[in-house]
């Protein structure tokens, strides 16, 4: 028998469409203690620092605010991580995306959908393919 072999994740499956790599995309830092954080996991925005980790429900400190979706996993368990985001102008699919932690209704996840739908231009956020 073969043996079973078993794929991470890729952000094809969650990122539809993007207008431009130039334009949808921007590079920031996800924070240190954030721990290996997936592509496809909504992002917030720490306000006093400018770094980026997991939105949060609970956040007070700016990441309760969807900023964008990270594009490839990195790990920020013990260091700063360097990163690239969706941060505009694509569409993604909801079945795919990755929160925080504490996001775990659906009702809370609709508001995170609704943040990335506020953003200028807006990342809209699609049931399937």
């Amino acid at each position: 028998m073969a043996p079973l072999i078993s794929e991470g994740r890729y952000a094809s499956d969650w990122l539809k469409r993007e207008a431009d790599s130039h334009f949808s995309r921007e590079e920031v830092i996800v924070a240190s203690g954030s721990g290996v954080v997936q592509t496809g996991t909504v992002l917030g925005k720490i306000t006093a620092s400018g770094k980026y980790k997991p939105v949060t429900v609970a956040a007070v400190d700016g990441s309760q605010n969807a900023a964008g979706i990270l594009l490839h996993t990195v790990d920020a368990t013990s260091a700063d991580a360097a990163a690239v985001i969706i941060a505009r102008d694509a569409i993604v699919v909801h079945q795919g995306l990755k929160y925080g932690a504490d996001v775990d209704t659906s009702g809370e996840r609709a508001a995170i959908t609704a943040a990335l739908g506020a953003l200028n231009p807006p990342i809209l956020v699609r049931e399937g393919a």
